[in-house]
């Protein structure tokens, strides 16, 4: 008898997993530059460097009244009708000797399969019960770029994960921002990736396209973690779709190596010069027409094709194929002898 319950539990709950659907798929590198069209718009050589995907019609100034992200001629993002833009910090491995160099990002795996990456990130769009998907123009900001006390960051928003194997399989802990992940980024010599999650707010006024501030026109809801969100609270009371960004920063050449600091201090950082606490996305709507709209109407699932909304994916090769030369141009690969801040990034 009590077999049978468990074996009915066990099929309920892969039911409703089964009912849970979702967007998730991956975005290679567009590129990586000094520039943030949505903070320092119009400005080169910003305070600090980011990774960005997505749509190539990507540029310094992006005004919201003239630019239209969806005239992209590609993405490199697997859905062909998503030409948005998203970006991130870049995160840094500082040696002994106080020289830097650039954390490379791999794919992802997980219980939903693997992602394949050349850089980038993944992206998530969870729905809760109806959502209403973002207008043209739309803009948003998620964490603090200044933020240096990790109890201002919520943990159930932003966090760190330790990945102590090699490969991204098998799949480490359990839901985003749960558990043993942090807001400080992890650097035991055991951590060979770290993954970053970021998660936006999923209540919007129904008003602003944006806000000075790119935060204050949406707010978290009554939900935790990557759920979708719960109830919206009066002042923003549309129901959005739950963006999540998830990215695997791949530190096993720098676990693994001689110039690893001995003093106990953390090596890794994001481009601000800040750690974990200062961890942010950006996200720029540019979804083609009503696309997103419909795929979350008709509960498109993860990377796959979806008639019904007339999104297609498309293959690693095409995705990755999408980029573009940077507008505030740097070698920032390779160990340079100072983070990429204000002068141009020099060679160690």
């Amino acid at each position: 008898m009590q077999l049978k319950a468990l074996a009915a539990a066990a099929l309920l709950a892969q039911n409703a997993a089964a009912q849970f659907n979702m967007l998730r798929f991956a975005c290679s590198q567009l590129v990586v530059d000094r520039i943030d069209p949505l903070v320092n718009p119009g400005m080169t050589y910003t305070p600090h460097l980011h990774q960005i995907v997505g749509g190539n019609s990507l540029n310094v100034t992006m005004d919201p009244t003239t630019h239209d992200l969806a005239a992209s001629t590609c993405t490199s993002c697997s859905f062909k009708q998503d030409k948005s833009n998203y970006w991130t910090a870049v995160m840094f491995y500082k040696a002994k000797n106080g020289t830097y160099k650039r954390v490379p990002q791999t794919g992802n795996g997980g219980p939903q399969g693997k992602l394949i990456n050349k850089g980038g990130l993944d992206v998530y769009y969870i729905p809760s019960g109806k959502v209403t998907a973002f207008k043209k123009g739309f803009r948003m900001l998620a964490g603090n770029a200044a933020n240096t006390d990790p109890s201002k960051t919520p943990k159930a928003n932003i966090c760190h994960r330790c990945w102590t194997g090699y490969t991204d399989t098998p799949f480490v802990g359990g839901a985003p921002c749960s558990g043993a992940d942090t807001v400080d980024i992890p650097h035991g010599k055991n951590c060979k990736m770290i993954r970053q999650t970021i998660i936006f707010p999923t209540c919007w006024d129904g008003k602003n396209l944006d806000s000075p501030d790119h935060q204050s026109h949406v707010a978290y809801s009554s939900g935790f973690g990557a759920t979708g969100g719960g109830a919206c609270p009066g002042t923003h009371p549309v129901k959005l779709p739950q963006i999540m960004y998830e990215l695997m920063w791949d530190v096993r050449e720098f676990a693994d190596s001689a110039d690893f600091p001995t003093d106990g201090s953390n090596p890794y950082i994001y481009s601000m010069n800040v750690g974990g606490a200062a961890a942010h996305g950006d996200y720029v709507f540019g979804w083609e027409g009503d696309t997103l709209q419909k795929a979350m109407d008709n509960s498109c699932n993860l990377n796959q094709d979806c008639p019904r909304a007339g999104i297609t994916a498309q293959s690693e090769s095409q995705y990755s194929a999408c980029t573009i030369k940077q507008q505030a141009p740097e070698d920032v690969d390779g160990w340079l002898k100072e983070l990429p801040m204000g002068e141009m990034a020099v060679k160690a």
